[in-house]
């Protein structure tokens, strides 16, 4: 299959450019996007050709700015859309479905941006691959350069969880910590693409980086049998995620691939001690104001400048959304939720989307008869600092059945009345 890709324009201006590693324009700064040859692309593609194509997310390589390479290619995407009836009993909606991207190579969404990206750097002739991060993205560059057998130069703030700092070396990246937050990390990641031939993901590299984030959603509108649902909840950080699923329902209408004009309510969900979307969209400003120094627990959300933000804010309200944000509180229990309900064991971002999902259903935004699904980002186990001693042990017993009788109570046993 061939890329139907035919440049780059600036999202703000309209200027084009050649398919090069670039971010912004020239003329106006603007943020640069892929565009493609939609006529071309419903020629050609249709429901049956995804269907014979990977079960990974380059089954929608006509969608995406490369093409694929089975090197990148770690069977990334193409993750369970489950039917959550036990949560949704619990939050009043019935037609709820939860898109588990636990289930990725190296257990988050991020692996999805990072097959595209890195695939786009070893097309452009690059031999190194870096980025900033908040913990996961470093975690799939170090897993996908290795398996492209490329190096891989990883930055992320001091602080992060102990599991995504391993996770991200043990694949012989290197693992660079710098003493700042994350939107000072993005800082010097930007300077250093100047001085160094490296493909950074999310920077000189990020028009085709935020594209692989579509196919979460053309996923989703597969596996409810090619239709879009009525309202998505995803969790918000630079907030591309939001702003490329809401682009990718009117992409699928626009090639032929939904049957019906998509009208999807796009909601977005961030921790209340980074909430700089959520604030504006509460306060009804058109600007996002930078948060200084982040203080939620939702650490892979930590972007106090969110590069997306005003494009997200504008999509979750033209579509007739809401951006709310969790408390710290707030997401442990929906992490619990989540697990105790349908055996999902989410991260901490995971926890922030079903926290505002439950908020938001309370508040009627979200309403019972809609079909929803609500994007549960990556694995717990990345982040089980954050959860303190809320999950733990029951308790500490003797090796005894009479110890487990006095844990237990009488009323445990066989034939109790």
């Amino acid at each position: 299959m061939t890329t139907y890709l035919q440049g780059l324009t600036c999202r703000e201006c309209g200027a084009r450019y050649p398919a090069e590693a670039r971010s912004a324009c020239e003329e106006c700064f603007g943020p640069l996007e892929p565009t493609y040859d939609l006529e071309a692309i419903r020629a050609a593609v249709s429901r049956e050709t995804i269907a014979a194509g990977p079960a990974s997310m380059w089954r929608y390589q006509a969608f995406l700015p490369a093409e694929r390479d089975p090197e990148v290619d770690l069977g990334d995407g193409f993750t369970p859309l489950r039917r959550a009836r036990r949560l949704g009993a619990e939050l009043g909606l019935p037609n709820l479905y939860v898109k588990d991207e636990t289930r990725n190579p190296t257990h988050s969404f991020k692996d999805r941006v990072v097959s595209v990206a890195v695939t786009k750097a070893r097309e452009l002739g690059f031999e190194t691959v870096a980025c900033a991060s908040t913990g996961n993205l470093a975690h799939a560059v170090a897993a996908h350069a290795a398996a492209a057998g490329m190096d891989a130069v990883t930055f992320v703030p001091t602080g992060l969880e102990s599991g995504k700092l391993a996770a991200t070396a043990v694949y012989g990246a290197r693992l660079v910590e710098v003493d700042g937050t994350y939107d000072e990390v993005n800082r010097l990641c930007g300077e250093a693409a100047d001085e160094y031939p490296w493909a950074f993901v999310n920077v000189n590299l990020r028009p085709y980086y935020a594209e692989g984030s579509k196919t979460i959603a053309y996923e989703t509108a597969e596996q409810l049998g090619w239709r879009a649902p009525d309202h998505v909840v995803v969790p918000v950080a630079s907030g591309a995620l939001l702003v490329r699923v809401a682009k990718a329902f009117r992409d699928l209408r626009a090639v032929g691939l939904l049957d019906e004009e998509p009208s999807v309510r796009v909601s977005g969900a961030q921790g209340v001690g980074c909430s700089p979307v959520a604030t504006a969209f509460a306060q009804g400003a058109d600007d996002v104001r930078p948060v200084r120094t982040p203080t939620t627990i939702a650490r892979s959300l930590a972007i106090g400048d969110p590069a997306d933000g005003m494009y997200a804010l504008r999509e979750a309200r033209e579509s007739g959304g809401a951006v709310e944000a969790a408390t710290d509180a707030e997401i442990v229990e929906a992490v619990g939720l989540l697990a105790r309900t349908e055996g999902i064991f989410t991260e901490t971002a995971g926890g922030v989307t079903v926290a505002v999902l439950g908020k938001l259903a309370a508040r009627g935004v979200i309403r019972p008869d809609e079909t929803v699904v609500a994007y549960v980002t990556g694995m717990g186990l990345k982040t089980l600092e954050a959860y303190g001693e809320r999950f733990r042990p029951a308790a500490t017993i003797r090796p005894r059945l009479e110890a487990l009788a006095a844990f237990l109570g009488d009323g445990a046993r066989k034939g109790a009345a």
